[in-house]
């Protein structure tokens, strides 16, 4: 691969996983609005147009410019497919190709749950499928940045993966807390019935066995001399101390859409954190 080629992949990996944690922000932001349905149906914004109309009113832009958004995402994943489609590196191509296939599945989820009127569960995976393309986009940066490494012991994988699942617990038990919550993207959607408060001490314990893991992982690659182990998992460990503070403030404070929406970066900042921390314990022999 050539130097400039090179830089336009790096330089497109990188704006790949800025732009689909962007997205979860924006896409935060038409539910704490209550702009979920404000285009009540898909893949029109109403029975009668693709945009929305004055009828809409501010509801309707906001969900539509989300959906516009998408566009945007996609044309980057498709400019990091064809920087890596010239670099002729084969692993970058595949998590470049898979990156760009999952942006239209996932307008596809996204169309799903306005055709559902924001169905909490529907909703939920909407954004949990969010969090795996940010995955896709941490390792495609890892393929392209880290240099060559042995693997860590086998304990020390162990823990990591740990931490990983672990992760993707608290991911789920977050949104699972937002479905029985009062930001539903609109008055009328349903929820799910379960007891916010209880699901919200559930989802506090999780996170507490997240940070114990995460302080093991930690500790672990201190004494094993493994730097870039215990790079991933020093910033993870702060990224939950950061969210359990917006957490409990948010809360204790009612739910501030801005908070809430603080949070919800958060999430999506600690799945690229606990996908960091899994590829900095693996083994690699090659340089992109």
């Amino acid at each position: 691969m050539t130097a400039v080629t090179r830089r336009w992949l790096v330089g497109f990996a990188w704006a790949n996983l800025v732009a689909n944690i962007g997205i979860v922000v924006t896409g935060g932001a038409v539910r704490l609005t209550g702009s979920g349905l404000g285009c009540p149906t898909w893949p029109r914004c109403s029975d009668e147009s693709y945009v929305p109309h004055g009828e809409l009113g501010l509801h309707g832009a906001i969900e539509f410019g989300n959906r516009l958004l998408t566009f945007a995402v996609g044309a980057i994943a498709i400019a990091a497919f064809v920087a890596a489609w010239r670099s002729r590196d084969r692993r970058a191509r595949l998590l470049a190709l898979l990156i760009g296939l999952y942006i239209p599945a996932q307008a596809v989820i996204g169309g799903i749950t306005v055709l559902t009127d924001l169905n909490p569960w529907v909703v939920s995976f909407h954004f949990l499928s969010s969090m795996v393309i940010i995955g896709l986009c941490v390792m495609l940066l890892d393929h392209l940045l880290a240099g060559p490494r042995m693997a860590a012991g086998q304990r020390t994988r162990g823990l990591a993966w740990a931490v990983f699942a672990l992760g993707w617990v608290v991911l789920y038990l977050g949104t699972v807390v937002t479905g029985s919550g009062p930001h539903s993207g609109d008055l009328d959607s349903k929820r799910t019935g379960l007891d916010p408060q209880v699901m919200s001490h559930v989802h506090a314990w999780a996170v507490y066995v997240l940070v114990a893991a995460t302080v093991a992982v930690l500790v672990v690659a201190r004494r094993t001399g493994r730097p870039l182990l215990q790079s991933a998992a020093g910033a993870l460990l702060a990224l939950e101390l950061a969210q359990g503070v917006v957490g409990f403030w948010q809360y204790f404070a009612d739910l501030p859409e801005l908070l809430v929406a603080t949070h919800m970066l958060g999430a999506a900042l600690t799945s690229a954190a606990i996908t960091w921390v899994v590829l900095a314990a693996r083994a690699r022999t090659d340089a992109a």
